[in-house]
């Protein structure tokens, strides 16, 4: 998930917080009219900002200006200390669900290993020595800053019913290219010859929605060779189809989220689309073509033979057709250039400040003993907290009602969050808990971390509903223990009483049910569907969590508002089972238009 090579909450200032704070915003907002005179074209700026939508952009400067490292010395070190000690009545069930942990990790590194390699190795060497080109990896390398990334969805495309495409043959991540957070798609043309699933598809419109919901820049590395042609049913017609990717990045455009790419490939049919659509493209000699139907197919229909440079190579398209905006003799010169392109977008990222912050003061490592095998293997969730917030540090929130759930303030590295989390059966005194706290974070523009551990029950159908995809959250992570289902097939114990010829049948069903239902309601069937954005180590938790928000506080490029509804952004992490009894709580939460950081 996390790679060492090159490696998101607009926040609001809340109008009861103006007076308290009014004589440093009138001097902050003079400042900021100052900076942004010539955005504002000789106009009023503050009249500017407030007709025209981008007041939003203005708080949440506003906001981040105030100073994080005062108000974490002042503030952060007087929450009171969660007590993180094991006690010896949980030793067994912590080593059980360690025992667990070891195993499920041990299958989550082997599929992660699987996946490097893309295609396979013959598919490299066929990629890199014959065609002479770079294999995917290798070019994020020389895109992304010499900076850790987050790449999203690694698992997407195992075990699929047309069979296995490893990454969902293209790498998706959040990364930073010249100081600037962007999404990457980049397309590896090891898997599958570089064809595009639906699978492929739907990653792509997943980066792409990821792009647009937290207004970062894409940057697309293309090498497609097109639509799988036997799978075009389910590639092309329907809304949520490969027709979304250029409808987007029209969206987009509109938005004013810079999109840049580079042709490192061939780029046929709807592949072609996606680098012509971008503001600037990159193309590379000899190896980079673009067109909408290649050689053979001129050749069929014509009975005329045209080399893929004449058809659309490099040189037509820079000198004649003028697709693409830049001419590059090599990958390196390509990478070179799109990073000086980046450059050149007036994307203004915030200062990075570091803010002072104490770390957990327990080991993050004995998440793995926290992390449940089931759901009768979950110990108090408060355990969990202590190894991820600041000093072990939390301000709970109406600590003695709705005990079920847990809600409260922490920091992560200095980040202020609020943090929703199950500790048990989520009852109706719970849920309004739940709701009322929400409010106040939406209030006061704090991020959420929700932690999801929702109780099973056999008499009501469950699913994964409290902040989870349904709900559009900005990410959603998983822990490699984590299960998502209906229901919990351990719980189907039993069968109808029947006449004996047909208990044995009845049997026969229900144990087929079962294997079928524990099949699809692990992690890894999850994520191999892009259920989530990817399943994370928990011990990798707090700094997933960090990047993410990191990531959102970055960039104060202009925004566009969509009304007055105030927006959020909240972080969620499935630990154990997934259930659908929260749904009363998540009406709540969708009231508030949530942006969700599911981790």
């Amino acid at each position: 998930m996390w790679n060492t090579v090159t490696l998101c909450s607009l926040g609001r200032l809340p109008p009861n917080a103006t007076s308290l704070l009014l004589p440093r915003l009138q001097t902050l907002n003079r400042v900021f009219e100052r900076k942004f005179k010539d955005f504002c074209h000789g106009k009023q700026p503050t009249h500017i900002l407030q007709n025209q939508g981008l007041k939003r952009t203005r708080d949440m400067l506003l906001c981040r200006l105030v100073s994080n490292k005062a108000k974490y010395r002042r503030y952060a070190k007087t929450y009171p200390v969660l007590d993180g000690r094991i006690l010896s009545v949980y030793r067994h069930v912590f080593e059980e669900n360690l025992r667990n942990s070891e195993a499920v990790i041990k299958r989550y590194s082997e599929l992660l290993e699987m996946v490097s390699k893309g295609g396979g190795e013959s598919a490299i060497l066929r990629h890199t020595q014959r065609n002479q080109k770079l294999f995917v990896r290798e070019r994020l390398k020389l895109l992304l800053d010499d900076e850790s990334f987050l790449e999203l969805s690694p698992l997407a495309g195992l075990n699929m019913p047309y069979g296995d495409v490893p990454a969902a043959g293209c790498l998706t991540g959040i990364g930073k290219v010249c100081g600037v957070w962007c999404v990457f798609t980049a397309n590896d043309a090891t898997v599958k010859g570089g064809t595009i699933y639906p699978i492929g598809v739907k990653k792509q419109l997943r980066a792409q929605e990821i792009a647009m919901q937290n207004r970062l820049l894409s940057v697309y590395l293309v090498d497609s060779g097109g639509a799988f042609l036997p799978l075009q049913s389910e590639l092309f017609p329907d809304k949520s189809h490969g027709g979304r990717v250029f409808y987007n990045e029209a969206i987009m455009s509109a938005m004013r989220i810079p999109q840049v790419a580079v042709v490192c490939g061939s780029c046929v049919a709807g592949g072609a689309y996606v680098p012509t659509m971008a503001e600037e493209t990159v193309i590379i000699d000899k190896i980079g073509t673009l067109f909408l139907a290649g050689p053979p197919l001129v050749k069929a229909a014509t009975g005329e033979y045209v080399s893929p440079e004449d058809l659309g190579g490099a040189k037509l398209h820079s000198k004649v057709s003028g697709c693409s905006d830049h001419f590059a003799s090599s990958e390196k010169e390509a990478y070179e250039c799109i990073r000086n392109v980046i450059s050149t977008l007036n994307y203004d990222p915030l200062p990075e400040e570091v803010i002072e912050h104490d770390s957990p003061l327990y080991s993050s490592d004995e998440l793995l003993g926290l992390a449940p095998q089931d759901y009768r293997c979950t110990l108090p969730v408060k355990l969990i907290l202590s190894r991820l917030m600041d000093g072990s540090r939390f301000q709970e929130f109406k600590a003695n009602y709705g005990t079920t759930l847990v809600t409260g303030f922490g920091h992560v590295e200095g980040h202020l969050v609020g943090i929703v989390a199950n500790n048990g059966v989520l009852s109706h005194d719970a849920s309004l808990k739940g709701s009322h706290f929400v409010q106040l974070c939406s209030q006061r523009s704090i991020p959420i971390l929700f932690f999801q551990n929702t109780a099973p029950h056999t008499a009501e159908p469950t699913s994964i509903s409290q902040c989870g995809r349904s709900f559009s959250p900005n990410f959603l992570f998983l822990w490699p223990n984590a299960r998502v289902g209906l229901v919990d097939s351990r719980h189907f114990s039993t069968v109808p009483q029947a006449e004996d010829n047909d208990r044995t049948g009845d049997e026969s069903e229900l144990k087929h049910l079962k294997e079928k239902l524990e099949e699809e309601s692990s992690a890894f069937y999850s994520s191999a569907r892009l259920w989530d954005d990817g399943v994370i180590l928990p011990q990798n938790t707090r700094k997933v969590g960090f990047f993410s928000l990191y990531a959102l506080y970055s960039t104060s490029y202009p925004q566009i508002s969509k009304g007055s509804c105030s927006e959020r952004v909240s972080l969620s992490l499935a630990q154990g089972q997934q259930h659908a009894n929260s749904q009363n709580q998540v009406s709540h939460f969708s009231l508030h238009f949530l942006w969700h950081l599911a981790l």
